[in-house]
Formats: C-alpha cells, sequence, structure tokens
C-alpha cells in the first residue's frame, strides 16, 4: 500500500529525531545529572535549532570524488565531484570504472560539521536524506520545518553541499606536475600545469573490494579450504606484498568522511618488476639416497602429513577417496619430478663421477642424464644401462619403498603398497612426459619396464 504524505513526513521526523536523540544521549551520559552544562545541551540538540543550524554549517561540506587533503591535510585546494558516467572511458581502472552505487566522499572545511554529514546519510524510506534532497522531495522539506519559507531555505541550503566549489583554486600544498604539451621543453609556455588529486571514492571501492576477499566469511571459507587442499566452491582472491598508507594519523576525519571510515588506512598494491628466485643446486653428497633430500624439500613433508592422516581415518572405499588419495601422490609425483629437473638441468654433466656421490646407481641414472648426451669413451657402461632403461622401475621401488616409510609404523604397509607407489610414479603423467623428453633427446627405446627391480 502507498504512503500518504502524512506518512512519509512522519517517517522522515522521526528518523531524524532518533538521530538527534542518539547523539544528544551519547553526550548526556557523559555528564553527572546534576551537571550544569545539561539543560544547554539539551537545547542544542532541539530539533528546530540543531537543523537550522546545521544548514548553516553544511556551507562547509563539500561532496566530492577527489579530495586535496589526501595529500596534505592542510591543503586549502578545491574537492571534485566527478560522475563517473562523464569521463573518458580508457582501458586502465579509475574513477570512471564506478558503478552506480559509488561511495561519495564529503570533504570538510572543518571536521566539526562532520555530523552533518552525517545527518546527510541518515537512510529513510529506501534512500538517504541527502539523496531525497537532492530530489527536491517535498515531503522531507515539510518535515524539516512547519514553515514554509524556513523548510525551504533549508532544503536549499543542504542542496548546495552537492553543487560544485566556485571559484576553483590550487594549493600551494598540493602535488603538482609540469606536462608538456609543445614541442619545446626549454619554453615555459610549452607546459601545462597539472595539479592531480587523491581519487578518493576509487579509493574507498578499492578498500573495501581488497577487504572482501581477504576477510568476509566467504572468503576465509575459500582460504581455510585452499590450506587444508580440499576442493572449494568458492574463490580465493590474494594481494601479495600489500601496502597500507595512512592518511590522517590519529585524525582520519580531517582528511575526509570516507577517509574516517577507513581510519585513515589505502591500501596500495604492489608494482614492483618480478624477482627471479635463483638458488644454486646443491649436489646430494654423502647421502645414500636423493629421496632422503626430497623429503625436506617445500611442501613435501606437508603432503606425506596428509595422506598419512586420512589413510589413517579408515576412509570408506568410495569414488571421491580414491580421488583424493591419487591427488595427494599426483601432488607428491609432481614435487618429486621438479625437485629430480633441478639437478637433471642445473648441475654439470657427470656430477655423479664425484667421489662424494654415493647415491645408488638407479638414482645416479636418473639424476644425471648429462653423462648419457657426452656419450664418453670410458662411460659406455652407465650410457648402455641408461639406454636400456630398466632404471625407472627402479627408481619407482625406491619411491615406493620410501613412502612406505614415510607412513609411520601405524600404517603397516608392505610390498603391494610399495609396488602400487611405483605404478602411480610410472604411470604419472609429469614422471611420463619428462622421460618422453630425456628419451626424445637421447634416442632411447620408446619401452620402459614397470617391473624389473621390484
Amino acid at each position: 500500500m502507498s504512503q500518504t504524505s502524512e506518512d512519509r513526513r512522519g517517517a522522515f521526523r522521526a528518523a531524524m529525531e532518533n538521530f538527534l536523540q542518539e547523539r544528544m544521549s551519547s553526550k548526556l551520559d557523559k555528564l553527572a545529572a546534576d551537571d550544569p552544562k545539561r539543560p544547554g545541551l539539551i537545547g542544542k540538540y532541539g530539533f528546530d535549532t540543531w537543523v537550522r543550524d546545521a544548514s548553516v554549517r553544511a556551507a562547509k561540506i563539500h561532496m566530492a570524488t577527489h579530495v586535496p587533503k589526501a595529500t596534505h591535510p592542510s591543503s586549502k585546494g578545491t574537492s571534485f565531484l566527478c560522475q563517473p558516467t562523464t569521463l573518458p572511458r580508457h582501458a586502465v581502472v579509475g574513477t570512471h570504472s564506478l558503478t552506480a552505487d559509488f561511495a561519495v566522499d564529503a570533504a570538510v572545511e572543518d571536521a566539526k560539521v562532520l555530523d552533518v554529514y552525517a545527518f546527510l546519510k541518515i537512510e529513510c524510506l529506501g534512500n538517504t536524506l541527502m539523496e531525497h534532497i537532492l530530489a527536491g522531495d517535498q515531503d522531507l522539506r515539510a518535515a524539516l520545518a512547519t514553515d514554509h519559507l524556513v523548510s525551504l531555505n533549508i532544503l536549499e541550503s543542504f542542496q548546495r553541499v552537492a553543487e560544485e566549489t566556485k571559484p576553483l583554486r590550487t594549493s600551494t600544498l598540493g602535488k603538482q606536475l609540469y606536462w608538456l604539451i609543445g614541442e619545446d621543453p626549454a619554453s615555459d609556455g610549452d607546459f601545462h600545469l597539472l595539479a592531480p588529486l587523491y581519487a578518493s571514492s576509487f579509493a574507498h571501492t578499492v578498500f573495501r573490494t581488497i577487504n572482501e576477499d581477504r576477510f568476509s566469511e566467504p572468503a576465509k571459507a575459500a582460504q581455510k579450504a585452499k590450506w587444508e587442499r580440499r576442493d572449494h566452491d568458492g574463490v580465493s582472491r590474494e594481494y601479495p606484498n600489500l601496502a597500507v598508507q595512512k592518511f590522517g594519523g590519529t585524525k582520519p576525519q580531517n582528511i575526509s568522511q570516507l577517509n574516517s571510515e577507513r581510519g585513515g588506512s589505502n591500501y596500495l598494491l604492489a608494482s614492483l618488476p618480478p624477482r627471479w628466485k635463483s638458488r644454486e643446486v646443491q649436489a646430494p653428497w654423502y647421502v645414500d639416497s636423493v629421496l632422503s633430500r626430497f623429503a625436506h624439500n617445500e611442501g613435501v613433508w606437508a603432503l606425506v602429513r596428509e595422506l598419512r592422516d586420512f589413510l589413517l581415518s579408515n576412509p570408506p572405499p568410495t569414488m571421491e577417496t580414491r580421488d583424493r588419495r591419487e591427488g595427494l601422490i599426483d601432488s607428491l609425483i609432481d614435487g618429486l619430478v621438479d625437485f629430480a629437473q633441478r639437478f637433471q638441468v642445473m648441475l654439470p654433466a657427470g656430477w655423479t663421477h664425484d667421489s662424494r656421490c654415493r647415491l645408488p646407481e638407479a638414482e645416479r641414472l636418473w639424476l644425471d642424464p648429462g653423462r648419457v648426451l657426452a656419450d664418453a669413451e670410458d662411460d659406455a657402461v652407465f650410457c648402455g644401462k641408461w639406454h636400456r632403461m630398466d632404471w625407472p622401475a627402479e627408481v619407482g621401488s625406491r619411491f615406493g619403498n620410501w613412502l612406505n616409510k614415510q607412513m609411520g609404523p601405524d600404517l603397516p604397509l608392505g610390498d603391494v603398497e610399495a609396488r602400487q607407489w611405483q605404478t602411480e610414479l610410472l604411470l604419472q603423467q609429469d614422471w611420463a612426459q619428462r622421460l618422453h623428453e630425456l628419451r626424445g633427446q637421447l634416442d632411447a627405446p620408446r619401452y620402459i619396464p614397470t617391473r624389473e627391480g621390484v
């Protein structure tokens, strides 16, 4: 059922009076019952008195999308209210990218008038008072004062909050940039002086979006699933090397209203060149198996522990159980292939000749294909064994026994399980792909035995 004008006037009046009552109560609570300041404070928050005073103080508020005080809190430059739809369109994100429901900031000449802005943001009948005021809502006008002329003056005073500030002025405390627009950089006349302003509404949208991606309940659920390596329908977004810039110090409200709502925090996304992470690969000297070093590789122990805990839980023999177990094994093998490739590619050919190398022959054949590529006359035995391709099965067997051992005494696994791990390694896609690449380089047979060495 549609509301009458009287109903709407009553709703507006009630919302405004509730706002004033709450503010007055928060201040009265700090005073003793016999404090002589109480009568004056109560009179100050009388509806007619406060609203008329607020309409005068509103002249110090300017709705804005771009504010100068973020550059320097003492800047007296002009704030700008730029509707995103009126700005040029281009591929780089900016204020023009904002949607219709973007947050409008309030630049204030004095932080003491922020209570007026809070008043204008009261939600009533589906919109803020400011939105109703800008629409010239006559029911709201009537609710502001009983006298028609007084209410009209109050309404118009509030409407001027959204008007463009004139005259336009910059400030010596603001940023300034000389931009060459002519051909002669030695001529002052060929430069235009730009005064960039902080895009507050855009920054606020970025801040809310990043906080939603980091701290909302759906984001937390997605991040938890990621750490637990579980499938999840949600999306996890990360912002590496995120920095926080603070505006306003202990008084963020002196910069702008939106800056106050953010507690002065503004996010800065990383704008850095990629850093090449390169560590010198250390040959696995004095170890009886490279798998002992693999166990300490980043992320391996977490995968082993997750697999062990999963098997210890005695999961039901279902497709879901099989898929999860195979997923964990695949992740381990992916890591093993990457781990081995560092030795294969980054160590010099023939490094396993060194007397410090105590690896078993199968692992030497696996990790040092450069010896085969060199095809030295005194290394014919090694090359022949590599080409016979018995060593992948032996490596698979060693992997199976190693994984059995990692499962611990609480899981009595034996030869059957070790052979299963071996088979999964030899048939895993990344392992097979790497062998295929090596065989292509070294003209080795395509057939690889899978049972020798078991």
